[in-house]
């Protein structure tokens, strides 16, 4: 019998963890002088305060969603994929190429080709670090953090070369055609009369992002190959001798982690920027593990995970204007310790909790 029920696992923890992150984030801005209550109510309203601010903080959600997933798919499998920054980072370079080789009519024709394209190429760059893993058991952790430095250094010989727009002097690619403008929030909304900012660049993809999170579950608990997958992460030895392979499933898991990972690129390169720039992940592959740990791995709590790490992100941008004592490197601190505390502070209050509910039970601590 577990110790503690799901929903405990699933909410009541990373719902303490997230409290005492926020107390201490609350103490670092009391250091400096300002008032931690207005500043979370300043995070609040910047992130939720008008429609364009909700746009804003479900499109930085829509990203976290993608690379939260990635990572959770590979954690399942026993690895911890580092890589979602570079595998979502070529993956742009595989959806710019599908735009700029035709000019597409529409939207609806062109996004399957881009998911195809940036899924594909996402696949394929996770696919290395995992056959090393597999067959020269190369760690993982490792490979992947290199691979993402290869792929910076890879966008930047392209955006340089043979990528680049010859009408500027900017590391981009040429803008995509007219036809492969994704409908934003505000385009959907209008058809049912419901005003929404046309400056937000929450779009489609968002929803994208709600399917994969369903196939994800799907696949990890409702058929065989998840089944092997999660067998296998939790316990190697056992799954090699029920006949599972360790190399096919370290290869599979991977793969499939570097094209979620890799759907980043639609909502940041063909919804919003509509072009290839270097530095469009921003950040959101190393998000993406502070969400699948906050939402320990399970698309429902990756999720919500994903719309918290957004309202930050947003929030965040809002409290520099309104409190400029308040530094980046306060934001990035608050950021930091819900990650230590949903992360690697988790048995602080896992094992309280536990043992709650082992005396509620009546059994022995």
């Amino acid at each position: 019998m577990d110790k503690i029920p799901r929903w405990a696992d699933v909410v009541l923890i990373p719902l303490i963890s997230l409290t005492l992150a926020l107390t201490a984030s609350g103490l670092v801005v009391l250091a400096i002088g300002e008032n931690p209550f207005q500043a979370v109510w300043v995070i609040i309203k910047g992130a939720l305060g008008t429609a364009s601010n909700i746009g804003y903080t479900l499109y930085y959600a829509t990203n976290y969603m993608f690379t939260g997933l990635a990572v959770a798919v590979a954690f399942h499998a026993r690895m911890f994929n580092i890589g979602g920054e570079g595998q979502a980072a070529i993956s742009g370079v595989g959806v710019a190429v599908v735009l700029l080789a035709f000019d597409w009519p529409h939207w609806s024709i062109a996004l399957p080709f881009a998911i195809l394209g940036g899924g594909l190429f996402g696949a394929m760059w996770a696919a290395i670090p995992a056959y090393l893993q597999a067959k020269r058991d190369s760690h993982i952790v490792i490979t992947t953090i290199m691979f993402n430095y290869i792929a910076a250094a890879v966008m930047g010989f392209l955006l340089n070369g043979i990528l680049k727009s010859p009408e500027t002097q900017n590391a981009e690619t040429l803008p995509f055609s007219a036809g492969t403008h994704l409908p934003t929030l505000h385009d959907m909304l209008a058809v049912v009369g419901i005003p929404f900012s046309k400056h937000a660049p929450a779009n489609i993809s968002l929803f994208l992002a709600l399917l994969c999170a369903f196939l994800v579950w799907f696949l990890l608990w409702r058929t065989r190959l998840g089944y092997a997958i999660r067998a296998f992460g939790h316990s190697p030895g056992a799954a090699k001798y029920a006949g599972i392979s360790a190399v096919k499933i370290t290869i599979i898991a991977m793969m499939i982690s570097g094209a979620l990972a890799g759907m980043l690129a639609i909502n940041a390169v063909m919804g919003q920027q509509e072009r290839l720039i270097k530095e469009f992940v921003e950040g959101a592959g190393f998000v993406g593990i502070a969400v699948a740990l906050m939402g320990r791995n399970h698309p429902i709590g990756i999720i919500i995970a994903a719309l918290l790490f957004g309202m930050l992100a947003q929030g965040g941008f809002e409290l520099l204007w309104d409190m400029p004592n308040i530094s980046k490197e306060v934001v990035l601190v608050i950021q930091g310790m819900i990650i230590l505390f949903t992360g690697a502070l988790d048995y602080m209050v896992r094992g309280p909790v536990e043992r709650l509910f082992v005396r509620a039970r009546g059994g022995a601590v």
